[in-house]
C-alpha cells in the first residue's frame, strides 16, 4: 500500500481507502461488512470512512461493533465521520454549533471510540453562518474528539472563506475536503480547487471513484439483479445514471475504455482507481463494496498504477474529452 499526506498535514492515510455509505445496512449485513474491512486492512488500508447520515446511523454501529471485534490497534487506524443529517428534530439538521457538537459526540458513541481522526461537514449549510460551523468544528478538535476537520462538496469559495476566519481568529482551519472525482466529474477537484492546493494545501479524500458502478462496466449491458441500481430506493441514481441521455452517452465512453483496461490486464474498476491514483492532488481514494473478493480486486490497483503510462492516459483522455479548462496536465506523472 501507498502512503500519502492529507494535504500539508503530517498526517498520512493509505492511497486506497474503505467507506461505508450505500453497503453498510444497505446492502450487507456485519458480517459481510467485516469481512469487507478486514480485505481492506490487510491489504494496507487504514482510513475507514463514514457518517451520521449512512443508514440514519447504522453504517457507524456496524463500524464501531467491527472495529471491537478486530482489536486493531486505534492508532494504526484513520476513522472519519460527517456531520449535517442527523436526524428528524429541528436541529438534527445542518451544521449549528449544537448541531456539531451534539452529531459528533453520538457518533462516537456508535463508532464506540474516543476521537475521530478526521471530521466533515458533509455539507454547506446555507442557515448557518460559516464562522459559527468554523468555531463549532474547532472546539470539537480543542476537546480531543477530532485531530483534523474538512468540508464535503462546499465550494472552492466557501472553503476559502473558513480557511481565512479560522486564520484570522486563530483557530483550527480546515484540512481536507470530500469531493465526488471519477472519470466524469471532474471540475471541482482538477478546476475549482486547483488554487487551494498551494495556497491553502488542501487535502482530498474522493469518493464515487468508480462514478456509482458505471465505471465498472456491470452495467454496459443492463442492470444486474444483485446491483445497486436494482435497488427501488435508488431509483432517481438509476434515472440520473443509466436512463437519462447523458447517462447513455458515459456508457458509451465505459466501452471504449474497455479495450484499454483488457490490454492492461486491468478489470474495468481497476482502471478506473488507477486513473484517480494518478492525480498526485488526490490525498487517497475511498472505495467500497458489497464482497471481499472486490475489495481484493480494488487493493491490488495499487501495483498497477505504474501502467498508466502518458500514452495510456492520453489514450483515455481522447475518450473521455471533457478536461476541465486549466487543468493539470498529470498524464506524465
Amino acid at each position: 500500500m501507498e502512503y500519502r499526506f492529507l494535504g500539508n498535514s503530517g498526517l498520512k492515510v493509505s492511497a486506497l481507502s474503505f467507506g461505508a455509505w450505500v453497503t453498510f445496512g444497505d446492502q450487507i449485513d456485519e458480517d459481510l461488512a467485516y469481512k469487507s474491512m478486514k480485505a481492506a486492512y490487510d491489504a494496507g488500508v487504514n482510513f475507514f470512512d463514514n457518517a451520521e447520515a449512512y443508514a440514519g446511523g447504522q453504517a457507524e454501529t456496524m463500524m464501531g461493533n467491527i472495529l471491537q471485534k478486530t482489536g486493531w490497534k486505534r492508532s494504526d487506524l484513520v476513522l472519519s465521520t460527517k456531520i449535517f443529517w442527523g436526524g428528524e428534530g429541528p436541529n438534527d439538521l445542518g451544521l449549528s454549533f449544537k448541531h456539531i457538537i451534539e452529531g459528533a459526540n453520538a457518533a462516537l458513541q456508535r463508532l464506540q471510540t474516543d476521537y475521530v481522526d478526521l471530521i466533515y461537514c458533509h455539507r454547506p449549510d446555507v442557515h448557518t453562518p460559516i464562522e459559527e460551523t468554523v468555531r463549532a468544528m474547532n472546539q470539537v478538535i480543542r476537546e480531543g474528539k477530532a485531530f483534523y476537520w474538512g468540508t464535503s462538496e462546499w465550494s472552492a469559495e466557501q472553503i476559502r472563506e473558513a480557511y481565512h476566519i479560522a486564520r484570522r481568529d486563530h483557530l483550527q482551519p480546515p484540512t481536507m475536503e470530500q469531493p465526488q472525482y471519477n472519470m466524469f466529474h471532474r471540475e471541482k477537484v482538477e478546476g475549482d480547487f486547483k488554487p487551494l492546493y498551494d495556497e491553502i494545501g488542501l487535502g482530498t479524500t474522493i469518493w464515487s471513484p468508480l462514478a456509482s458502478g458505471l465505471l465498472t462496466g456491470k452495467y454496459n449491458n443492463g442492470i444486474p439483479e444483485d446491483s445497486r441500481l436494482s435497488m427501488e430506493k435508488y431509483d432517481w441514481l438509476r434515472e440520473r445514471l443509466i436512463e437519462s441521455d447523458s447517462g447513455q452517452r458515459k456508457l458509451e465512453k465505459v466501452k471504449k475504455l474497455a479495450p484499454i483496461a483488457d490490454e492492461l490486464d486491468m478489470a474495468m474498476p481497476q482502471l478506473a482507481l488507477a486513473w484517480c491514483l494518478k492525480n498526485p492532488n488526490v490525498s487517497t481514494v475511498i472505495t467500497g463494496a458489497s464482497k471481499p473478493e472486490q475489495v481484493e480486486q480494488n487493493m491490488k490497483t495499487i501495483d498497477m498504477v505504474d501502467r498508466m503510462t502518458p500514452d495510456v492516459m492520453r489514450r483515455i483522455e481522447d475518450i473521455l474529452d471533457n478536461k476541465p479548462e486549466g487543468a493539470d496536465d498529470f498524464r506524465a506523472m
